[in-house]
């Protein structure tokens, strides 16, 4: 008896789910060339437009030349330098806690932080469209685990009544997939009733969101007592890579003992951390990428909403086009980049069936003109598709 893993990817082909790794041949930023194809790019996560700002490049330039090229070993060992110090400061500083901890990738951090509070005969409850990292780090921890109704407090205090144990309430900040934010002021009432933690995975908040780009809690104005524990990853408005949890000293005292993808990694290079902290200090300082990035998002939304396309509801950098089928979304995509537009078509098991769409991500690198171009493109391809005999 074998695998026949040749059957499971010709049906994946057949239900229009084949996924593929386009070839990126540039640095990040608007203008791209993936596949030998110049593009302009509305699908990367980059919300700042940092991933290639001369300064965070030479930062790291910098860092490597200091510190040299890998972090060597893990951090309880011998692989935690000036700059992840530096670095953990820093962002405890922005998240207005007391302490923050640095993991190489989000995944781990959910990973780390959900499996290091709970274990068997604990609950942990999670909105049913958090990240695929959570969910896994929810099912990988033993606790009695279920999820609750999209974004519903009420749905949430029902399933709190039934918890047992520690109790987690786990949340994404901003929905990466539909572009909306959770409802924390909510969430954060009916865990604290039912003396459950919060935790939030602010990781496409941070940047866009919040006075100083501090997030979601501070778009709330919410305080470290109503969101114990907050994880953020530094990959998409920072521009760079790597996670981090903030909280009280026992927390992340408490995640360097048991969060076993902190203790059994190699930390992430030092050179990065560098960077990092450069991209922090443009986030603070340069106040115009966000005031910049929200007026794309206006222009965005009201000329979709002119050509008649169905939006999400988002104010976020992500705007999604909802299409429903598959088939059409991948058609979709394909006529945008013939334009010379890349526009990523998400399909199941991302999202549910029936709720494929085309991700929109605008980043402060964007310009005006570029999302005229867009908006055009969406028409044109939109209007084309539909004289199309099988997607009429």
């Amino acid at each position: 008896m074998s695998f026949d893993l040749a059957a499971r990817l010709a049906a994946r082909r057949a239900d229009n789910l084949y996924r593929q790794r386009p070839l990126l041949e540039s640095p990040q930023g608007p203008q791209v060339v993936v596949d030998g194809k110049p593009l302009l790019a509305f699908c990367n996560n980059d919300y700042l437009g940092l991933a290639n700002h001369p300064q965070v490049i030479e930062a790291w330039r910098a860092g490597a030349e200091r510190w040299g090229v890998g972090g060597g070993a893990s951090h309880l060992v011998i692989g935690h330098s000036g700059p992840h110090h530096a670095l953990e400061e820093a962002l405890a500083d922005l998240t207005g806690r007391p302490r923050a901890l640095l993991f190489t990738t989000g995944y781990m951090a959910n990973l780390g932080a959900v499996t290091a509070l709970v274990g068997q005969g604990d609950t942990v409850l999670e909105d049913r469209l958090n990240h695929a990292s959570l969910l896994d780090a929810g099912l990988l921890s033993g606790a009695r685990f279920n999820r609750y109704l999209h974004n519903d407090a009420q749905s949430l205090a029902k399933r709190l009544e039934k918890a047992t144990g520690n109790t987690l309430v786990v949340t994404d900040g901003v929905f990466s997939m539909d572009g909306d934010i959770a409802d924390l002021p909510a969430l954060a009432r009916e865990a604290k009733a039912k003396g459950a933690w919060l935790m939030v995975d602010d990781a496409h908040g941070f940047g866009p969101l919040g006075a100083t780009g501090a997030g979601i809690v501070e778009h709330f104005g919410l305080s470290p007592e109503d969101v114990p524990v907050l994880v953020g990853t530094l990959g998409k408005a920072f521009g760079t890579a790597g996670a981090f949890v903030a909280g009280s000293e026992e927390l992340i005292e408490s995640l360097i003992q048991f969060a076993r993808p902190y203790i059994y990694t190699t930390s992430q290079p030092p050179a990065l951390a560098c960077a990092t902290l450069k991209s922090l200090e443009l986030l603070r300082s340069e106040h115009w990428r966000r005031e910049h990035l929200q007026t794309l998002i206006r222009q965005f939304r009201h000329g979709a909403e002119q050509i008649g396309l169905q939006l999400m509801d988002s104010f976020t950098p992500i705007q999604p086009i909802l299409i429903g089928d598959a088939g059409r979304a991948v058609r979709l995509s394909q006529m945008l980049r013939e334009r010379g537009l890349m526009v990523t078509a998400i399909r199941p098991p991302t999202v549910p069936a029936g709720s494929a769409r085309l991700r929109v991500t605008l980043t402060a690198a964007h310009s005006e003109a570029q999302v005229q171009l867009l908006l055009e493109g969406l028409a044109d391809c939109f209007a084309r598709l539909s004289s199309e005999p099988n997607h009429a």
